[in-house]
């Protein structure tokens, strides 16, 4: 991607406006993206009709403005970011990609995107298609190989789900090659169900008010790992990767295992979501807008203090009052 220029005058909310016009070329960013278009009407036995490229044109806008708009909120990406995409082989990381992909086409900061996925030696693992794909894009890439797959396996009680530990080893993995390679920030492909999901598992079984935030920075304090389609629907995602056609690779070890928590969440808001159309959304907003005096962390809001504020408060009166 060409450098770009970005005057002092220009505002923090431009910089991945989807309806700029900053950068070179006139057309706005969420119009028809041509290499989308194509991928599609290959990608189906049919060409598609006049209404399904409108169809898909909304989506493909809808999912970039939502992209942009969470870089914009949470600041994600900056002048000179070497973006370390995480790419799984599922959806949402996929669409992650392409998203950022046509994205960094206009945005007037200039940026890299470099893709990695973490072989991590499971079974049956199809190792050519992730490489055949990026191949194809021209975007740069690496195959990390770490056998976390055996570990999970020795370490993990007979009956036990494995996400908890096989997510450790691959984060530590990802982060310890992200400081390797020299990228400044890591996406990671969770959507908005997929932050919601992490609330209600938190509270039911951590006793735990925590979700996944869009921006983190890392325990260790070496990295900033940022969520670029927080603000995205996973029907979305779902319905924009089948009709690019993306090369699924399912996971076998963790998206297999009966009775997981997570699915058992994913079904709850999925029924609240169908009886009560709008209320995922809702949720996600209250995520955004939380009142620490209006719950209980005494760490999060001084409680013992209010005394004091109800007196400086007080004092504040009478001294207007003797004022006047």
């Amino acid at each position: 991607m060409s450098a770009a220029t970005v005057s002092a005058a220009t505002s923090p909310a431009e910089l991945f406006d989807p309806s700029s016009t900053l950068v070179g070329t006139p057309a706005p960013l969420v119009g028809a993206d041509d290499d989308a278009e194509e991928h599609v009407a290959a990608a189906g036995d049919n060409e598609p009709t006049a209404k399904q490229k409108r169809e898909f044109n909304k989506l493909q806008k809808r999912l970039r403005r939502q992209v942009g708009n969470a870089i914009i909120d949470y600041n994600m990406i900056q002048e000179g970011d070497k973006v370390m995409v995480c790419l799984s082989g599922g959806k949402d990381s996929y669409t992650m990609l392409e998203i950022l992909r046509s994205l960094q086409r206009n945005a007037p900061v200039n940026f890299s995107l470099v893709a990695v996925n973490l072989d991590q030696k499971q079974p049956g693992f199809p190792e050519h298609v992730l490489p055949e794909y990026l191949e194809g894009t021209g975007v740069d890439y690496h195959i990390l190989e770490k056998d976390t797959y055996s570990v999970v396996k020795e370490k993990t009680p007979e009956g036990k789900t494995t996400c908890a530990l096989c997510s450790r080893l691959r984060r530590g993995s990802l982060y310890g090659f992200a400081e390797e390679i020299g990228a400044t920030k890591i996406a990671l492909g969770h959507h908005r169900e997929d932050i919601l999901e992490t609330l209600f598992l938190n509270m039911f079984f951590a006793g735990s008010l925590k979700a996944m935030p869009p921006k983190l920075l890392s325990d260790d304090g070496k990295n900033i790992v940022i969520r670029p389609l927080a603000y995205c629907r996973e029907a979305d995602i779902a319905s924009y990767a089948e009709q690019m056609a993306f090369p699924i690779i399912p996971c076998n070890l963790c998206g297999s295992q009966p009775n997981l928590q997570r699915q058992v969440v994913k079904e709850m808001l999925a029924e609240w979501e169908a009886k009560h159309p709008g209320r995922l959304e809702t949720m996600f907003k209250a995520v955004t807008n939380v009142a620490p005096s209006q719950l209980a962390d005494r760490e999060l809001f001084d409680f013992e203090g209010l005394e004091n504020v109800q007196a400086e408060r007080r004092a504040n009166r009478i001294d207007i009052l003797n004022e006047a």
